[in-house]
């Protein structure tokens, strides 16, 4: 398992070699990207925040749940923090398993449970005017 939360950019092939080996039969990627509308709003540019440790502790948590869920092999999340713009990646999700089917669920189920549970918060801008989400 790897998990990441940074400014960083994401290295997508790097992280799905970490997690490919020969027991896989499949593995499913998500990547996450600035959109530039959101409920009829044009949006500018997104800031992602975090409170660190407690997001790399609810992420480690998350993945080893996620793993005895969905009895998949292994998994990486990259979420990345700072200013970000229409179209940027600003998160990375691999999941291999044996077979399709675990893997599509895990990492369905990871996106999910990282909205509702790690501690990072978005901040959408629309122009002059700004929401945090």
């Amino acid at each position: 398992m790897f998990i990441k939360v940074s400014n960083d950019r994401i290295e997508i092939e790097k992280l799905i070699s970490m997690i490919n080996n020969e027991k896989n039969g499949a593995i499913v990627t998500f990547i996450g990207t600035v959109r530039d509308s959101n409920e009829g709003k044009n949006v500018t540019k997104i800031i992602y925040d975090a409170y660190l440790p407690m997001a790399e502790i609810e992420l480690e948590k998350l993945l080893k749940e996620t793993k005895l869920k969905f009895n998949i092999l292994d998994a990486c999340v990259h979420h990345r923090i700072g200013e970000f713009y229409p179209g940027e990646i600003v998160v990375f999700i691999a999941v291999s398993s044996e077979h399709r089917e675990e893997a599509f669920n895990a990492c369905k189920y990871i996106i999910d449970r990282i909205k509702e549970t790690v501690p990072i918060w978005k901040k959408e801008f629309y122009g002059e005017e700004s929401r945090w989400l």
